[in-house]
């Protein structure tokens, strides 16, 4: 019998032993982890970790927002793959087939910037002189092809990367890397393409809260906004639940939702102490406007 007390009090030791080594994972677990995948302007920029800081202040539990920063296509192929909980983009026209499909719901519009086109100070194709976007383009490539300008692409299938062809389409030139020796691709974020355009004093099209970040922090001495703020370079940010997000997860990503929209006196706010302005404006007072705009935008396609 003495074997067998033994063993059960050996047994018994081991439970007690593994209920204390697992009791700091369960408690660990009790926090709740989202997955959201994001343009890349949004991210570094720094908006998104400062409205996750200010929404973790509010609530009484863990909660870990952890971004994913990639190009707006990338971001949605997330979302399809179910890969995240949340969605935060500026490519409406490629938005509007991801909410057909049903990968995405709970579309709210947050905040809007303009995209603008930058370039050397000297602007050797006449940019800043144009009267709309597509004599600027068009200057680009006149330029391009007479050996005075550079213009480096994302190449991403990001948000930003969208406007522009969406643009060279409506120029009716549509530039290849292939034919065009003065037509970049960089395959990179806004950051490093804005980066590439100063060390070559090329043009480029960017949302300007990454520009104005990147020149406050002195990293484009040689690049300047030469056209911006036309109407057709509107650049609309929105937040979707992908619709495969359960539980937890659900409920706490609904809430951070809930939170941006109420809260965009956070959105308004951010930049103007460090830039002199803020790097995007809130949604909340033009939205009509806002969604008058993203609904013209999705119907061209």
């Amino acid at each position: 019998m003495r074997p067998a007390k033994t063993t059960l009090l050996f047994i018994t030791g081991i439970a007690f032993i593994t209920i204390l080594a697992i009791s700091p994972i369960t408690i660990q677990n009790r926090e709740t982890i989202l997955y959201a995948s994001t343009t890349t302007s949004l991210y570094n920029t720094g908006l998104l970790d400062y409205l996750a800081s200010n929404y973790r202040k509010t609530i009484g539990e863990k909660v870990d927002i952890n971004f994913i920063a990639v190009g707006s296509g990338e971001a949605l192929e997330r979302a399809a793959r179910g890969d995240v909980c949340l969605v935060f983009v500026h490519a409406p026209r490629l938005e509007a087939k991801y909410l057909a499909n049903g990968t995405l719901t709970h579309h709210h519009i947050i905040a809007y910037n303009y995209f603008a086109i930058v370039g050397p100070t000297n602007d050797p194709a006449g940019v800043n002189q144009s009267h709309n976007t597509i004599e600027a383009f068009t200057k680009i490539v006149k330029a391009g092809n007479e050996g005075k300008a550079i213009f480096v692409s994302r190449g991403d299938r990001s948000g930003t990367n969208l406007k522009e062809k969406e643009i060279w389409d409506k120029v009716g030139y549509v530039p290849s890397p292939d034919t065009d020796k003065w037509y970049i691709v960089s395959g990179q974020g806004m950051s490093n393409t804005l980066l590439i355009a100063e060390e070559l004093k090329a043009y480029t099209l960017t949302d300007t809260g990454t520009f104005l970040k990147l020149k406050k922090e002195g990293q484009l001495p040689h690049l300047q906004i030469l056209y911006t703020e036309s109407p057709d370079l509107i650049n609309i940010y929105s937040v979707y639940l992908v619709s495969t997000c359960e539980g937890r997860q659900r409920n706490v990503s609904l809430d951070f939702i809930h939170y941006i929209v109420n809260h965009q006196n956070l959105i308004a706010a951010y930049g103007i102490s460090e830039y002199g302005q803020p790097l995007f404006y809130p949604a909340k007072d033009s939205i009509e406007w806002l969604q008058e705009k993203w609904s013209e935008i999705t119907a061209q396609g």
